[in-house]
């Protein structure tokens, strides 16, 4: 098989439930070519967009946000939802930086890791709904158009999140040294500056046009939240690892929609903003 087109399977394999069929063989081209991570970004927006626009048609908008959270987990997995979780165990942990590490790599579910992960779920719940009463106020009719290109361009970010905190990451260093590299250090070794500077051009362009240039500032926002939480890992880990990258996708992918639903916000108090939808 192609080298590209089993990096770009293996892309499904890795980043969703999608079920392709994933080797090692296909993860060693993903990470050579891990600029296809905005590029699956795009492929599972547009489905988890297609849901979003549909149910805006069908369901009251409470429904329609716990159908889209419940369909983002169920093509997406829950293995960046396990990395906030421990993340949160991590972060809460009291004392030195070893005790920190052991917490983050622990399998337990602690109560930072607990509280962690229900505010990740609640932010995005309200993110969509966000979205959805703010897009209403400024589309009406084409509500669902709105909706539909809003949730393509939070999946693209919250991918190119996973790849920018990957290229300016360092892997943790501990006492517990490991035979092999795990997913986490492949992906920061993959993710280069060429890599990274291919995929973010790639996801600036496809986020750009359902909105023009405005829709760059979501994408731009969930990459500087990826560096933030870089920023925030090295304070307490001292470096990066599989549970950042996955917790940099959920935190980019709500980033996103709320700069979507502030920009709408700004936009109806003062027509300052002139949005575009294809």
């Amino acid at each position: 098989m192609n080298s590209y087109l089993l990096a770009f399977k293996s892309g499904f394999g890795f980043l969703s439930t999608i079920p392709v069929g994933i080797s090692m063989e296909g993860i060693d081209e993903l990470m050579k070519k891990i600029y296809f991570y905005p590029v699956v970004g795009a492929v599972l927006g547009l489905l988890i967009g297609a849901v979003a626009l549909i149910g805006q048609i069908v369901f009251p908008d409470p429904v329609l946000a716990a159908l889209i959270m419940g369909f983002i987990y169920y093509i997406t997995g829950f293995n960046h939802l396990d990395g906030v979780t421990d993340m949160g165990d991590g972060f809460m942990a009291h004392g030195s930086r070893e005790k920190k590490i052991r917490a983050l790599k622990d399998t337990t579910l602690g109560t930072g890791g607990a509280a962690f992960g229900m505010l990740i779920l609640l932010t995005l719940y309200g993110s969509i709904m966000s979205v959805q009463e703010e897009g209403f106020n400024a589309f009406g009719p084409i509500l669902p158009l709105f909706m539909f290109s809003s949730m393509f361009i939070a999946e693209v970010s919250a991918k190119q999140s996973m790849l920018t905190i990957a290229a300016f990451g360092k892997p943790i260093l501990s006492q517990e040294k490991q035979a092999y590299p795990g997913l986490g250090e492949m992906t920061i070794n993959g993710a280069t500056r060429k890599n990274f500077l291919i995929g973010f051009i790639f996801g600036a362009v496809v986020c750009s046009l359902p909105f023009g240039l405005i829709g760059l500032l979501p994408y731009l926002a969930a990459c500087i939240s990826a560096l933030v939480l870089l920023n925030r890992s090295y304070a307490h880990f001292g470096g990066l690892n599989g549970d950042g990258i996955g917790t940099a996708n959920e935190i980019g992918r709500i980033t996103a929609l709320i700069v979507i639903a502030v920009l709408l916000k700004i936009s109806s108090n003062t027509g300052g903003l002139e949005w575009t939808l294809l």
